[in-house]
């Protein structure tokens, strides 16, 4: 489901075990609610809200996804009346996240050629430009799904399924910002809405 990563690398990448463990952790969540195991994933949901409060910036997208889904999975256990602060926390943090995407680097790609690499760092501005759209419009995606109105309800196994290959589809090959943010985005299993289809526990 994952990738397998050195000590080293994880440092080389300005990444934290608890980075790779989030995005595992929520992986294993979404591929469970997919297989129709909800409290298996709601068992990760809560993990997931654990490392998140002890590691990450208050900003952080993360933060967020695993609020909202730690939220929506009590909504479905039928426990709604616990989940309130939990989903106003959530959608509170997506909405403040744009600091946190301010600090974002865009990925360096360009690897084939030392032309291609003098091009990239010539156009730095505009190729930064370009990936702060799509940074964008990835949280953008997240907030509709979340808020700021209206019920967050937990995904329906087939929604899961979607979203667990759209993340093995689309995850990026290297540990960088972008990767943090797709998982934040793609691996969120709450979403506005009625009564939700997922599997009841």
């Amino acid at each position: 489901m994952g990738d397998s990563w050195t000590l080293e690398e994880l440092a080389g990448a300005g990444w934290a075990e608890a980075d790779l463990d989030w995005e595992t952790t929520a992986a294993e969540a979404m591929a469970r609610l997919a297989a129709g195991e909800a409290e298996a994933a709601q068992e990760r949901f809560a993990r997931l809200v654990r490392i998140a409060t002890a590691e990450f910036a208050t900003d952080d997208p993360r933060l967020g996804t695993s609020l909202a889904n730690h939220g929506a999975a009590l909504v479905a256990a039928g426990e709604a009346h616990l989940s309130g602060r939990t989903l106003r926390d959530a959608a509170a943090v997506w909405n403040g996240c744009d600091r946190w995407i301010a600090r974002m680097t865009a990925p360096r790609v360009a690897r084939s050629s030392l032309f291609h690499l003098r091009m990239e760092l010539r156009h730095r501005p505009a190729y930064e430009a370009r990936w702060r759209v799509k940074w964008a419009a990835l949280a953008a995606e997240a907030r509709g799904c979340i808020g700021p109105e209206g019920p967050i309800i937990l995904i329906s196994a087939a929604e899961a399924q979607e979203r667990a290959e759209r993340w093995e589809r689309e995850r990026p090959a290297l540990l960088n910002d972008t990767r943090k943010l797709m998982a934040a985005v793609i691996l969120l299993a709450g979403r506005r809405g009625g009564a939700s289809s997922a599997v009841a526990p």
